[in-house]
């Protein structure tokens, strides 16, 4: 066999082509969420229109001259016109400012709401699933429990013994509405648990505590805001249907699904006072689901490609 010398070999010279040249700079995991949530041409429709409508809620009131409660009984019913854009109603309030008046309320009572479940939720559902065993089935038969209960039974119960008003609203939904964050953040944590990092970090003198918020939460973070995109919407819904059944806001005050019941009984003669209302609250729900979806699809990592 012929014996290999050093003379054979001629060392490779470095070209410069650049061929393992990093070309682009690392990304974070959020970094490339947010650059695939980008490409998604209806979650980002969905993540304009809640700014747009957002920014209405806010600052849409000012723009006119009238106030949400004052009421003018010589211009009753109008048409949308350049005085009144979106009309007056049967009191000769100005439509524009209670809708946007409206849409503030109840974004308001979504997020709060919204809010109010992740914390209770993600607390509930994280502890249930670390320790597992009989702490799980016991809590698991709680939320069986509380789940079994309808939404709307308590709110009455609520309103009969509080009365009617937003923080009614929002705590009749936060009794029960944490529970789906719960079970999605239980099993969620119940995969993570038993990753090689969570052992290291409890092989490493760390409490569970510290586990729970500082290892298994940031990594079921995704999920956990796709849930949230998904609860805001339930909770706007939630509302409006109190409100459209008049067990909602107080009046003057106004929200979409009051202004949506006003607007039925007038529908035949005054169509614009339930279709306004109707649209604002459309898109709001259309908006959070696509960009819940853009998200989920952004934030999971089996949809790369």
């Amino acid at each position: 066999m012929m014996e290999l010398t050093q003379e054979q070999f001629e060392p490779l010279s470095r070209t410069g082509d650049g061929k393992e040249a990093i070309v682009r700079p690392s990304l974070t995991f959020w970094q490339d969420a947010w650059r695939r949530l980008k490409k998604n041409k209806l979650a980002m429709f969905g993540l304009y229109v809640l700014a747009l409508i957002a920014l209405l809620a806010i600052f849409g009131p000012f723009l006119q001259k009238y106030d949400y409660a004052t009421q003018d009984y010589s211009v009753r019913n109008l048409r949308p016109s350049a005085a009144h854009w979106f009309g007056t109603d049967d009191f000769g309030r100005d439509m524009w400012v209670r809708v946007w008046w409206g849409a503030r309320i109840s974004l308001f009572v979504g997020i709060t709401a919204a809010v109010v479940d992740l914390i209770f939720g993600v607390l509930y559902g994280g502890i249930s699933a670390y320790y597992g065993g009989k702490v799980d089935n016991l809590m698991q038969r709680f939320i069986e429990i509380i789940y079994s209960i309808p939404y709307l039974l308590i709110a009455i119960l609520l309103i009969m013994v509080i009365g009617p008003g937003v923080w009614t609203i929002i705590l009749a939904y936060a009794i029960v509405g944490w529970v789906p964050m719960a079970r999605l953040v239980r099993g969620q944590i119940l995969q993570l648990k038993e990753q090689e990092y969570v052992l290291a970090a409890r092989t490493l003198g760390a409490g569970s505590a510290r586990i729970i918020a500082r290892h298994l939460v940031p990594n079921a973070l995704g999920l956990i805001i796709v849930q949230l995109t998904f609860a805001v919407p339930n909770a706007i819904f939630f509302e409006s249907f109190l409100s459209f059944l008049g067990l909602g806001i107080k009046v003057p005050l106004a929200s979409l699904g009051s202004l949506l019941s006003d607007g039925v009984q007038a529908i035949r003669l005054h169509p614009h006072r339930v279709l306004i209302p109707t649209l604002a609250f459309s898109l709001i729900l259309l908006s959070f689901n696509l960009l819940g979806d853009g998200l989920r699809d952004a934030l999971d990592p089996k949809m790369r490609r």
